[in-house]
């Protein structure tokens, strides 16, 4: 039987990923960039986590959205990196008088009920460039994908992952909150 050669891995060898070979521009097909829970698991964290517990995971994997589950398994909400700031923490911990590694997942997650979706079917008559411009417009990083006929959670888009793919700059203007007025007036 014929055995094949082992070569040295080489200095000058890159370790290449997938979206270096599927170059995508603005005109292309939405459904280029969709994450489909039919065909990848979803990044999740359980609601019960502990919010910092939750950062650091987060962090590591350089994963900036998560969806949050009940203990069925079902989605209950998203969470973000933005949600996790500091300044979310210290509300959570002064308003429900608890410690900093006592504020959990469900403490700082969007609920669901709050999460608006895009719809399966609009998603695969639309281009990349249309989803671009509904999330700059609706200030979402992220944005859940439904298939409303068969009331399912389908999938997911990511601004961070469209511009990955597309080698663009892309920044999504986040919502302003009182604390983000407080301190321009402070200031």
């Amino acid at each position: 039987m014929k055995t094949l050669q082992l070569l040295p891995v080489g200095n000058d060898y890159h370790l290449v990923h997938p979206e270096e070979f599927n170059h995508l521009d603005p005109s292309a097909p939405a459904l280029a960039i969709f994450t489909d829970f039919k065909k990848h698991v979803p990044q999740s964290v359980m609601a019960d986590l502990a919010a910092v517990h939750a950062e650091s995971l987060m962090r590591k994997s350089h994963v900036r959205m998560k969806v949050v589950l009940d203990k069925e398994g079902e989605l209950i909400g998203i969470v973000s990196l933005n949600e996790l700031d500091d300044q979310n923490f210290f509300k959570v911990q002064h308003e429900d008088r608890i410690k900093h590694d006592e504020v959990l997942v469900q403490h700082l997650m969007i609920p669901r009920q709050d999460l608006m979706a895009l719809d399966y079917n609009e998603l695969a008559a639309a281009d990349i460039d249309q989803v671009l411009e509904t999330l700059k417009q609706n200030k979402q990083q992220h944005c859940l994908v439904v298939d409303s006929e068969n009331e399912q959670i389908r999938g997911l888009i990511s601004a961070t992952d469209i511009a990955r793919r597309l080698h663009i700059p892309l920044e999504i203007e986040k919502p302003t909150t009182f604390y983000d007025i407080f301190m321009a007036i402070k200031h």
